[in-house]
């Protein structure tokens, strides 16, 4: 019998990964809660095998509390990189051009 944790890599609390891929339970959950059926996940993500997307599939329900968790830290941080990013001189010194040239 093949478990779930065979199949996901749990190397930190915050990066929870399909074992061999570089792909992350979110962007399974993703599509998952938009609707998406499991062979249809599979489909979007060549060379991710079914059993796997079912096994992200089945940790998601098993464990759900600890999953939106996991779900929320993961947009907070998202967030957070945007917000940083956007404070950059860089980005502000863009932001000035773009705002005298009308554009923004």
């Amino acid at each position: 019998m093949i478990h779930t944790e065979d199949l996901l890599d749990f190397t930190d609390p915050d990066a929870i990964r399909i074992k061999g891929h570089r792909i992350g339970l979110e962007h399974i959950l993703a599509l998952y809660r938009d609707g998406y059926s499991a062979e249809e996940i599979a489909q979007e993500f060549p060379g991710l095998k079914l059993e796997k997307v079912y096994a992200a599939i089945a940790y998601y329900l098993a464990n759900q509390v600890e999953v939106e968790g996991y779900l929320r830290r993961i947009e907070e941080w998202v967030e957070k990189s945007v917000l940083e990013q956007q404070n950059t001189p860089a980005a502000r010194r863009l932001a000035a051009l773009l705002e005298k040239s009308g554009i923004a």
